[in-house]
């Protein structure tokens, strides 16, 4: 619980896009320096000193191992100010806010950024672990004949590439198969998912049309939309789609109704009331709190589940149900997850056995939720998918008229997830 108000003051972005197109020849430092150097141009934080910025990414590289910090010094901030890198999977973005927002109340510091960036464009690819072995040696070899005998030693198949894979390291199983799973538990029909997934384009394609966007994504390579958003989509097109993941007449998970592999990068404005005064900073909500949880998806529980453990003690500490609520902002890793979790939500029999709820939580009412559009329509970068939703939901918030609340819900790999409740000013 904080111990005084943090407040989120704004928030940027790339345009989101899919991997392999737009943004093919664009690095991950390209993407996230330019977007805090727009940050810091759009609020007038140039030759500002913050407390401390974090950023992370997924998919990174050995290299960048200090990447934050030489963002960081790209963006136009006092190079006095510190950089850190975070990795919580696709809840890494949220997770820097929280740890940004616990630092801001404990005193320690005024403002800082979160924020957040992946491209499975500029992958980190390795080399094979014989052929490492093998250049570690030829590194210390003392001579030419050392050298010459450990080159001697190469095989074809030490030159083959190690790509990195979105898969579960102890199931082996991505998290699309996964989904399949716990869609086939929970009954979740491939029309529930279609539904879901157009209702996030038409959502995604009318926040442009409104102006929504116009101050959270700034224009980069040309593009000042996300690419992925479908304005033409239906659902007799998102029926016409091939299962992606389970190729028997039980799939039921598409391209159509999964976020899909995108670049892109996001970052937000966290901060003390007396520095936003000092600065001339907005203020567009508060960052009230944040859970973490986790499931052990290895005994079969269901993967991307943990968001159902994150938010009910959320709710437990802050003594809120769902009706508290204005807005959700319900990551969509895929379409069929966020109905296992609403489904979830309203089970009497999974509230007492995994929540420790007498009652269930509940259902949302549809109509709040995702007003902006998805992760399947907006896409998925999944160092950025948090970022995104604390800009998206503080603005919606600073917005609307009289008090409000808002919950973001975040699934992540490792079967873990993510929480965060924030509130109008």
């Amino acid at each position: 619980m904080l111990s005084r108000p943090v407040f989120v003051s704004g928030g940027i972005r790339t345009p989101f896009v899919k991997s392999m197109t737009t943004y093919s020849d664009v690095t991950s430092f390209e993407l996230m320096s330019s977007t805090l150097r727009t940050l810091v141009q759009r609020y007038n934080l140039q030759g500002q000193r913050l407390g401390d910025v974090g950023c992370g990414a997924v998919m990174q590289s050995a290299s960048d191992w200090n990447f934050t910090r030489e963002c960081v010094q790209s963006s136009g901030l006092d190079p006095h100010t510190p950089g850190y890198n975070v990795q919580r999977a696709c809840g890494t973005s949220l997770e820097i806010s929280w740890e940004i927002a616990l630092k801001i109340a404990s005193g320690a510091m005024e403002i800082g950024i979160a924020g957040g960036v992946d491209t499975n464009s500029d992958l980190p690819i390795m080399v094979s672990k014989s052929l490492a072995h093998k250049l570690v040696e030829f590194n210390a070899a003392k001579d030419g004949i050392e050298k010459a005998k450990i080159l001697a030693t190469l095989r074809p198949a030490d030159l083959k590439p190690e790509l990195p894979a979105v898969v579960e390291p102890r199931t082996k199983l991505s998290m699309g198969q996964h989904t399949e799973k716990m869609v086939q538990e929970w009954n979740i029909s491939r029309q529930a998912q279609d539904a879901l997934a157009l209702r996030s384009h038409q959502n995604a394609v009318h926040a442009y049309e409104e102006g929504f966007y116009n101050d959270l994504v700034f224009e980069f390579h040309g593009l000042k939309r996300d690419g992925v958003v479908r304005p033409d989509t239906s659902l007799e097109k998102l029926a016409k789609l091939p299962p992606a993941f389970e190729k028997s007449p039980k799939g039921s998970l598409t391209a159509g109704n999964s976020s899909p592999l995108s670049d892109g990068s996001a970052a937000v404005i966290l901060t003390s009331q007396e520095a936003a005064a000092r600065l001339g900073l907005p203020l567009w909500a508060r960052f009230v709190d944040c859970e973490v949880a986790a499931v052990n998806y290895v005994a079969g529980e269901g993967l991307l589940m943990a968001p159902t453990i994150a938010v009910s003690e959320l709710l437990k500490r802050n003594n809120f149900t769902f009706d508290d609520f204005d807005f959700f902002e319900i990551h969509e890793a895929f379409a069929g997850q966020v109905l296992c979790n609403l489904a979830a939500w309203e089970s009497q029999d999974y509230c007492r056995k995994v929540l420790n709820r007498s009652t269930p939580l509940g259902p949302i009412d549809r109509t709040k939720m995702n007003l902006k559009g998805g992760s399947v329509a907006l896409g998925h970068p999944f160092g950025a998918t948090g970022a995104r939703m604390v800009a998206t939901l503080a603005k919606m918030l600073h917005q609307k008229q009289g008090p409000g609340r808002g919950l973001i819900s975040i699934c992540t790999a490792g079967g873990m997830g993510v929480a965060a409740i924030l509130e109008s000013v």
